[in-house]
């Protein structure tokens, strides 16, 4: 049976047997970071001191013929293999250091920008707060008095007087009623 064709159409991505993990191209900038961070745990610093004391006791105690780094003389490869693990390890925590300040400064102008936005946000909510205010206080200037409302139903109540007067002659001339909707009094 022939093995069925990934590229198809018809079936959907993702559903292999095998999930390759996507390649990154900055695996050495997170080995630096990782270095880093594991460079200043306690856990380091402790298994860094017990693996020095199990040197400096093996090559102390035990007898001539096992000593590989002689205490005669200053234990000679412990301290190349300490200056070299510490030769590495500053240039890694520096360029770890350096993708941190890239993010930091990503990360900044996020800020600055939603900050502006923010500020543009608000300048616009206060403009609208004080259309409101403006438009309360005339709305509260022209308030309605019960003498003016009177006033002003007499004389609509008039209007109509007028015009049922109107529709009224209208009628005793021969001319055909016209229908109105108006209120009874």
């Amino acid at each position: 049976m022939a093995k069925a064709d990934r590229s198809a159409l018809d079936a959907p991505l993702g559903r292999g047997s095998t999930r390759q993990r996507p390649t990154s191209r900055d695996r050495f900038g997170r080995f630096t970071e990782w270095v880093a961070r594991a460079m200043g745990t306690p856990a380091f610093l402790l298994m860094l001191t017990l693996f020095c004391v199990a040197w400096i006791g093996w090559n102390t105690l035990m007898p001539d013929a096992l000593r590989f780094d002689a205490a005669a003389l200053g234990f000679t490869a412990l301290t190349l293999m300490l200056s070299l693990q510490a030769s590495y390890a500053a240039p890694l925590i520096l360029l770890a250091q350096n993708r941190q300040d890239d993010r930091d400064r990503v990360q900044i102008e996020q800020d600055r920008q939603r900050a502006e936005r923010n500020l543009a946000d608000t300048e616009y909510l206060a403009r609208e707060i004080v259309a409101l205010r403006m438009a309360l206080e005339e709305r509260n200037n022209q308030a309605v008095t019960r003498d003016v409302l009177r006033q002003e139903l007499k004389s609509l109540l008039a209007d109509l007087d007028d015009e049922r007067d109107d529709d009224s002659t209208e009628r005793g001339n021969g001319a055909a009623p016209t229908t109105r909707n108006s209120p009874r009094t």
